[in-house]
């Protein structure tokens, strides 16, 4: 405890002791009408100390009289109006134009580091990656670095780094210097996945199976599985390449979340994020995909070269997991069709139909029933009394997972089993979307998220509709799509994410794995997307692939449990120069991370809760700068 607490409190203390003493003495002689008057007079004494310190306690704890002279300069500049905020500019603009920190004071400065590091992704670290075995796509897992091998600094950006371009234009042009790496636009010409031209890479929609565009590949999938209505809300799609799929699936009210691994196409998950698509760095191997149960309305894959027959179908058993009853899965290149094009293939008609027979298979026991096989594509259905269908089977050949809690997937292994439907809700209540933003998730109204009542779940929406609209006072640019892809750290029900949804941005919601509650599944029915990950390790994206990024909670969440530093710095990795982030939490907790930010070449300030100065809760809102290797030039993409 500070000294000047210990002092306050010895203060009220002994003034305390003191009264009730003479309470007591007055109490003593009360047939004397003397003693009535200052019994009376006593108590009224004592009730006004107690208010008063109440009150003196309730100041001290807003920060007011910890030095807090940013909080307090605000609320003096500012009053109720939020918005003002001199030194700190959302704009992009020339480096070294605007101010740092409001308070001069004795900070480590963190370094920019080596610039060998300017794609560095530590958890799927290239040298690393080959020390694993190759056998089931492990080494293409995650695998960090312990916390001596961290690094501790800032990782720099390319020199002639550009803010990318706005939406919808990003989802078409990539600045070739923010990821200058051109080896698809030769592997990948004839597929029509990029090209370069000039200073900037064009994406025209195509990919491997659908040269002629995602466009017109969506319209054929969209005459099976409704996709136009709202039934279909969020999508997987598992080796994602560049994101076409999901970002020709954007206009039509469709959220995919890709994933690919970062193998020798490199860059193409960095090449999704530069367009504005939401995508991780991720493989199908070993480990559980790190989303929750009964997730994704429809699964995706387009040549993603995923053994889906191997190994018993134990992949088709994860997709399984992670699809909706009702949902669709969809199968596109080989072996689908293999009797006409296993020759353009280049591979033995036997190997292709063997492969075929065991997705068959594997789709029976699943209670997949396909609808349709058309060309070289193929979707199945999960049935939705999928549970009943598997007990009616005889002799299936898969059992039934025996794991209590089907979205305990962080770092698990998958098993050979069935995860049963039953358990997580009835998503015959699910609303199409965009009602389902808002409608009461299953899981919520079936009582399955311990704690969370149909009123905490709308009380708390109401919470985050305030707080974004203070938000949107701080940042002005908050609406205007200047910040396209936005991560919110500690997502908790989604809240941030409803109160800010527009087509202009998507959010990532990320569900730490300590957090007390886990409600990344109630995310999902609300239409919305999100990850499993833990703070205390890098996240499995590129730097320089988030424009926004919030965290309500996240230090005070992990205090103690790792560094403060660290957490800083993994954020700053992933945050584009003159991204914006606003952090909420307790005033003890964020003066703490203020003392690393001031070194951090982010332009800040420590705000007051929106409620005002007594509310211990603050606010931190920061602009990181522009700076790359040696290169000072203004960074907006016209």
């Amino acid at each position: 405890m500070p000294l000047e607490n210990v002092h306050l409190h010895w203060i009220s203390f002994s003034l305390l002791t003191r009264y009730r003493n003479y309470f007591r003495a007055a109490m003593a002689g009360k047939n004397s009408g003397d003693n009535r008057t200052r019994t009376s007079v006593s108590i009224f004494i004592i009730a006004g100390l107690c208010c008063f310190f109440y009150l003196l306690g309730a100041w001290q704890r807003s920060g007011f009289g910890k030095g807090d002279s940013i909080a307090l300069a605000v609320t003096k500049t500012a009053g109720e109006n939020c918005d003002i905020l001199p030194n700190l500019n959302f704009e992009t603009r020339h480096a070294g134009e605007a101010g740092g920190s409001d308070e001069s004071e004795e900070v480590e400065e963190l370094k920019p580091c080596d610039p060998q590091y300017t794609d560095y992704t530590p958890c799927q670290d290239q040298k690393r990656a080959m020390t694993f075995p190759r056998e089931n796509m492990n080494y293409r897992e995650r695998h960090c670095p312990p916390q001596e091998e961290k690094l501790h600094c800032l990782i720099p950006a390319p020199k002639g780094y550009v803010t990318p371009f706005p939406w919808p234009k990003s989802r078409d042009y990539v600045p070739y210097a923010n990821a200058p790496y051109k080896s698809l636009t030769v592997e990948k010409a004839i597929q029509n996945w990029v090209q370069y031209e000039g200073n900037v890479f064009r994406f025209p929609g195509g990919g491997t199976q659908f040269p002629q565009g995602a466009d017109k590949y969506i319209d054929q999938l969209a005459s099976v599985v409704p996709i136009e209505n709202g039934t279909v809300r969020t999508a997987l799609d598992t080796g994602c390449g560049v994101a076409s799929w999901g970002a020709y699936l954007w206009k039509r009210n469709v959220i995919a979340m890709s994933f690919a691994p970062r193998d020798s196409h490199e860059a193409q998950v960095q090449f999704a994020l530069e367009r504005g698509v939401p995508a991780v760095i991720g493989v199908l191997g070993t480990i559980k995909m790190p989303y929750p149960s009964k997730a994704f309305d429809m699964a995706h894959c387009s040549r993603c070269l995923i053994p889906w027959g191997a190994a018993d179908g134990i992949l088709m058993m994860e997709v399984d997991r992670v699809l909706r009853p009702g949902g669709y899965w969809v199968l596109s290149g080989p072996p689908i069709n293999w009797k006409t094009n296993y020759k353009a293939w280049q591979r033995p008609k036997e190997d292709l139909e063997e492969e075929q027979r065991k997705i068959e298979e594997a789709a029976k026991i699943l209670c997949w029933k396909k609808i349709s096989e058309k060309g070289e594509t193929a979707i199945w259905q999960k049935r939705k009394d999928a549970d009943s269908c598997r007990s009616a089977q005889e002799n299936s050949a898969a059992p039934v997972c025996k794991a209590a809690d089907p979205d305990n997937v962080w770092y698990k292994k998958m098993d050979t089993c069935i995860t049963p439907d039953k358990g997580n809700g009835e998503d015959e209540s699910l609303k199409p979307f965009p009602e389902r933003l808002y409608a009461v998730p299953p899981r919520i109204a079936n009582g399955l998220v311990s704690g969370v009542s149909v009123e905490k779940y709308q009380e708390d929406n109401k919470k985050w509709k305030k707080h974004v609209s203070a938000y949107k006072k701080i940042n002005k640019l908050l609406d205007t799509g200047r910040y396209r892809n936005i991560m919110d750290m500690n997502a908790g029900l989604g809240g941030f994410a409803a109160a800010l949804h527009s087509p202009k941005f998507w959010v990532m919601n990320v569900m730490p794995t300590i957090a007390q509650k886990n409600t990344l599944g109630v995310i999902y029915e609300r239409g919305l997307i999100g990850i499993y990950h833990d703070w205390c390790e890098a996240f499995s994206t590129y730097p320089r692939t988030y424009d926004l990024i919030h965290a309500s909670g996240l230090f005070s969440l992990y205090k103690d449990k790792c560094e403060f530093e660290d957490i800083l710095l993994e954020m700053d990795r992933i945050l584009r120069p003159e991204g914006a982030v606003i952090l909420r939490d307790n005033v003890d907790v964020l003066i703490k991370v203020k003392k690393i930010v001031v070194g951090m070449r982010w332009n800040f300030k420590l705000m007051d809760h929106e409620d005002g100065p007594l509310v211990p809760e603050k606010i931190l809102v920061a602009v990181k700068q522009y700076w790359t290797l040696g290169d000072n030039n203004s960074t907006s993409a016209q």
